[in-house]
């Protein structure tokens, strides 16, 4: 593996899923805040920011693993593990990475560029937290949903309250999704001392995933309300309370395989839910 291809690597930029997660919350935000009409430019912005974003955090967690990647199959040739770049090459990158999506929101408002720094500050936690607690999903959800307040900080130049019900939603939304990632790795996050909410809920998973996807549909369906959306929004759903029901039909099986299959899907769900929200606002303007 060259340098170059090891960077690639470390960016997990051929496996865009981690994107995907980032980015759709992002857009409900952006759609939400201009009422259906989001300016090309910030949405430019997003795209990228969450590209650049995901691929620093992804840096992060593998510096911060790098002593324990060795030691799990799934991660043995990530390039820390491997040697092909060294620690010091790793955190520089990560800081390059966080300048130019820096230099990006540098073109938008104050308030948007004060409030992404408190995104570098989650992206860089969430990798440690594994060490400490049960509920490390928390953090990365936190990281992930940041993107919210800045959406409609970029659009509104303001943080208004109904903004953290979303918030809200992709922090839960992200418990559920990275829970069943972390099934897969139950067996060597324990020979290794690493936490996770798939080891605290152990056998009770599925009935605990259940519990945070009623809890996401509740607040998905507050959300509603609060934007006054209509029936294209309901319906999107209503199409992910059918998805819920079948992950957790498939969980229920307890294999590691079909658990991440369950991860790789569920960006599924943030694109349904976005499509709703456009849709219900592209109604509204065409009535």
């Amino acid at each position: 593996m060259t340098k170059i291809q090891a960077y690639i690597s470390l960016t997990r930029i051929d496996r865009p899923i981690g994107i995907y997660l980032v980015l759709w919350p992002a857009l409900w935000a952006l759609w939400l805040a201009s009422e259906g009409m989001p300016d090309p430019y910030i949405i430019f912005i997003f795209i990228f920011g969450a590209i650049l974003m995901r691929s620093a955090g992804c840096v992060i967690n593998d510096y911060a693993d790098r002593k324990f990647d060795g030691h799990v199959e799934r991660t043995c040739n990530r390039p820390l593990a491997t040697g092909v770049l060294s620690s010091k090459e790793a955190l520089g990158f990560f800081a390059i990475l966080c300048l130019v999506a820096f230099g990006l929101v540098l073109t938008l408002n104050n308030l948007t560029i004060w409030l992404s720094l408190g995104a570098v500050f989650l992206a860089a936690l969430y990798p440690f937290m594994k060490r400490h607690t049960h509920w490390p999903q928390v953090f990365l959800g936190a990281a992930f949903a940041w993107a919210i307040p800045m959406g409609f900080a970029a659009v509104l130049n303001a943080v208004p309250w109904q903004a953290w019900p979303i918030f809200l939603v992709t922090l839960i939304w992200s418990l559920i999704y990275d829970t069943a990632y972390a099934v897969g790795d139950i067996q060597d996050d324990l020979k290794i001392g690493v936490k996770s909410t798939a080891i605290l809920f152990g056998d009770k998973l599925v009935l605990w995933i259940g519990f945070f996807q009623l809890l996401m549909l509740g607040v998905l369906i507050w959300i509603g309300y609060l934007f006054g959306l209509g029936l294209p929004y309901f319906i999107s759903l209503a199409v992910v309370t059918i998805w819920f029901m079948y992950d957790l039909k498939r969980l229920a099986e307890k294999q590691a395989a079909i658990a991440f299959k369950v991860f790789l899907q569920n960006h599924w769900l943030g694109f349904i839910i976005l499509m709703g929200v456009a849709a219900d606002y592209a109604l509204k303007a065409y009535v």
